[in-house]
């Protein structure tokens, strides 16, 4: 039997997984919000973003580019990219985005589905970029689209950014 055939989930144990999924990631946003651990309330300057996304987003987004000239100066005009872009997208958006980084922001929470015990100040770019690395390639499709929603959302905001076109060989966009 091949490891594809054993990795399939029954009907039963996907209503599982997500019955699970669903009741972890409702206890961390009460909890969060209970705690005082997360604050519903942006960013100084920001309109979606939170204190505590800009520190997880901004440790993140490096280990996600890689080396790149550009990157220790254009971390926070990405993280403004993004915070633009996520102010014209739907609050149900934003509630999604905001349980994700409480998951990853809690203590209890993110070393168990991180790999990263400490806090995201202190976290190695190998460590940051292992988590992404066990996401992307999780059994759990949670995480495969948490780790999806997040590549792409940071992404899209460091390739918006006229100062990281070149790396991708972008001349910009045709003249009119």
């Amino acid at each position: 039997m091949s490891s594809i055939t054993q990795a399939r989930l029954s009907r039963r144990e996907l209503l599982k997984l997500g019955a699970g999924a669903s009741l972890v990631l409702t206890t961390v946003g009460v909890t969060a919000t209970l705690t005082r651990c997360s604050s519903s309330d942006p960013a100084t300057d920001y309109q979606v973003l939170r204190s505590n996304d800009l520190v997880i987003l901004g440790v993140i987004l490096p280990a996600l580019i890689g080396a790149h000239p550009a990157m220790p100066a254009q971390v926070p005009a990405a993280l403004r990219q993004l915070d633009w872009s996520l102010s014209y997208m739907s609050t149900q958006i934003h509630q999604d985005l905001y349980e994700m980084l409480d998951l990853l922001n809690m203590g209890v929470t993110r070393g168990p589905m991180t790999g990263i015990w400490g806090s995201w100040e202190k976290a190695q770019p190998e460590q940051v970029a292992h988590f992404l690395q066990r996401w992307r390639d999780s059994r759990l499709a949670l995480l495969r689209q948490g780790h999806n929603a997040l590549t792409q959302l940071l992404l899209m905001a460091w390739y918006a950014l006229p100062a990281t076109w070149d790396s991708i060989e972008y001349p910009g966009p045709p003249a009119i």
